[in-house]
Parts: C-alpha cells; structure tokens; sequence
C-alpha cells in the first residue's frame, strides 16, 4: 500500500528538482518559494524514511535511493498525464461526467472533492444532480448518471450496483440557537415539538426508527416529513422544529452557529456512505480521475470508514 501521506504536490517537486538540478529553478518553474519547495522535499523524505537528494556546490545530486524514486515516480506521473489526456476533448466539445450525490454528500463531501477534481481534469464539465438515494440510484441504472456518492440503500435496490464503502456518517438532531430543548435536552421531549422526520423510502428512515425505539420515544404526532435541505434550513430557524437529518446537511449551519446540535449519542444512526457505479460498465478517463480526486479528500479530510 502506498503511504496516504504521499501527496501530487510531493511528487512533481521531486520530479521537478531531480531534473532541474537545482531548488531555485524548480520552484521558480513550479511558482514556488525556495523555502517551499524545499520543504515538501523534506516531507517527502521524512515520510519515506530516507534521503533523496543531497546538496553540494554543482546543485542537487540523487542518492541511490532517490534514483530508484526517480524511475518510478516519472512512470506515476506520465500514468495520470496519460489519463488526463484521454479525458481532453478536441475542439470545444468538452467531455462530461454525471455525478448523483445525496444532500448530505452535496453539501459536505462534494464541494472539496469538486474543487480536487477541478485541478486535475479542467476541461471536464461536472454535472452534479443531487436527490433521494432510491432517485439516484434509479438514474444511475438507466445510465443518466456515471456514479453516485451516497448511503447505502436497501438491498432490493442495490442489485446490479457496485457499492465501495467511503467513510461513515450519522444522523443528527438540530435545532434554532434558543430552542428550550438546547438548555434542558431530552430525548423523549422532543415529541412536545414538530419535527422534520425523514419520509419512507430515505436511506436514513430505518436508521432513525431504530433509534427512536432504542430510546423509547413515542409516536411524534407533529412531524412533516421531508428530506429537503433547503426547506429544513429555513423552517428549523424560524421555529421551534426539531430536524432529524443526516449530519453532512447541516454541517455548515452547525459550525457557522445557526443550528445547534442537540447533544444526543446517535452513534446507532451511523451508516456508510459510498460510491457506486455499474459493474457492467467500465470506468471512463474521467471517471478514474475523480475517483482519485475522492481520494484525495479523503486522506485530506481524515475520514474514515
């Protein structure tokens, strides 16, 4: 396995010094401060436990096993130069890949992968279209969509779907800064208030009903029952709601301090979050990239499955 720490930024500094000779030439070809990119090479060679390069009057000079670094870092890079290349398109013709994310995903996950995404492959325009897991992964079998990021849905529904896990996700109740139930929480109350349950047929539905009954809350008479971040936003504010919803939909509002998490241990709503695609189908340039791209956020991130 290689060592997650080992970064894109790592490996073209190295690439660019070894054939430079020089600090100064590599970080004025690659926009860098001398200071910079003397330091990712130092991180590199901390990481791999060894030395890389030495320094002497005539500039930089490869040890032994900076050679053999050399060979097959080159060959790494010339592998994703390859797949870039096939994901350009001649002309303004530009290729497409369709991605279907849950909410929670849309609004946590996606935006930093989208931005990876985009260093990597910038001819390539992102479609994303976001919805409940039954929607997408319906999509995803017509071929409307290339992949979907998102919870595992109920078995029925992932026949003929590849799923590979990401990192997992709980659920998350939250409500306005204020709310009586932030000073005195209690679980069994919150059936005193309306709440924002999820509907049937939403990946976090059974996960939710197990916990309410683990817990022993009873029936919620007032519940409206809906996924839709941009109506849970608005309406838990302005009420008194209480939002039963995964965490990656409010994480925003959560740390920018319009919401408050009730302090409940919901750890038994934890699920995975994964990606998935056709079996049948083999992945495209395109899709190879972003998946390299997911993987990058999540060694960024720390997440874990």
């Amino acid at each position: 396995m290689i060592d997650r720490r080992i970064k894109f930024r790592h490996i073209q500094c190295f690439i660019e010094i070894a054939q430079e000779r020089s600090l100064k030439l590599a970080a004025d070809k690659l926009s860098l401060t001398q200071p910079a990119i003397s330091k990712t090479l130092k991180e590199l060679e901390e990481i791999i436990g060894a030395t890389l390069m030495t320094r002497n009057r005539a500039g930089i000079a490869l040890t032994k096993q900076g050679k053999v670094f050399l060979h097959f870092a080159q060959i790494s890079l010339a592998s994703l130069q390859q797949g870039l290349d096939g994901v350009e398109k001649e002309g303004d013709a530009r290729a497409r890949l369709k991605v279907g994310a849950l909410p929670s995903v849309a609004a946590s996950f996606m935006p930093s992968v989208v931005r990876e995404f985009s260093e990597m492959a910038p001819n390539v325009m992102l479609q994303i279209m976001d919805g409940p897991i039954g929607y997408l992964i319906e999509r995803l079998k017509l071929g409307e969509l290339d992949l979907v990021i998102g919870r595992l849905g109920h078995p029925a529904a992932m026949e003929g779907v590849s799923f590979t896990q990401l990192y997992s996700e709980r659920v998350d109740l939250v409500v306005r800064k204020g709310h009586p139930l932030v000073k005195t929480p209690d679980l069994k109350k919150i059936v005193d208030w309306p709440v924002i349950y999820p509907p049937e047929g939403s990946a976090i539905r059974p996960l939710v009903e197990r916990y309410m009954m683990a817990n022993g809350v009873g029936e919620i008479p007032n519940r409206i029952e809906t996924v839709s971040g941009a109506f849970g936003r608005v309406y838990t504010r302005r009420s008194d709601a209480v939002w039963i919803i995964s965490s990656g939909v409010v994480q925003n509002e959560v740390a920018d301090g319009h919401l408050v998490r009730l302090p409940f241990d919901s750890d038994i709503t934890k699920g995975p979050v994964g990606l998935m695609t056709r079996p049948d189908t083999p992945p495209s340039a395109e899709e190879q990239v972003f998946r390299l791209a997911v993987q990058a956020v999540i060694d960024e991130l720390g997440l874990t499955s």
